[in-house]
């Protein structure tokens, strides 16, 4: 599984729609961004691609009016999440708006309690 890395453009267009909250984090991931509350995801890059975590409901009215892709890599896309159109990454206006909801419902969600020394999985 190849990991694609972002290019600095796409790290700042990544950057400009991310809510700017004071609670919100924005750490890098394999060579890509994550924005972050309460410890939990919300948005994130893989490669040119803006993938937000939605409520149910607005993932399904946003899946059905428009063009999204997979999130992630292609053999294995990361679950719940929506990958924004490709056009939208000359409008961010249209990008910022569901980047907004997905930090709104996943804010509302329990902060993520961090994982102990022993539940990690030993790898082989």
């Amino acid at each position: 599984m190849e990991m694609p890395k972002a290019s600095d453009a796409d790290k700042d267009r990544f950057r400009a729609i991310v809510p700017d909250h004071p609670d919100v984090v924005i750490k890098p991931m394999f060579g890509n961004l994550g924005a972050f509350v309460n410890g939990n995801m919300f948005a994130g890059l893989f490669g040119a691609t803006i993938g937000v975590k939605l409520s149910e409901r607005d993932r399904a009215a946003l899946e059905a009016a428009e063009r999204t892709v997979p999130f992630g890599p292609p053999e294995r896309p990361m679950g719940g999440y929506t990958g924004l159109p490709e056009a939208w990454n000359e409008q961010p206006a249209k990008a910022r708006s569901w980047a907004d909801k997905a930090y709104e419902h996943i804010a509302s969600l329990p902060p993520k309690l961090p994982k102990s020394a022993g539940t990690k999985s030993a790898r082989r």
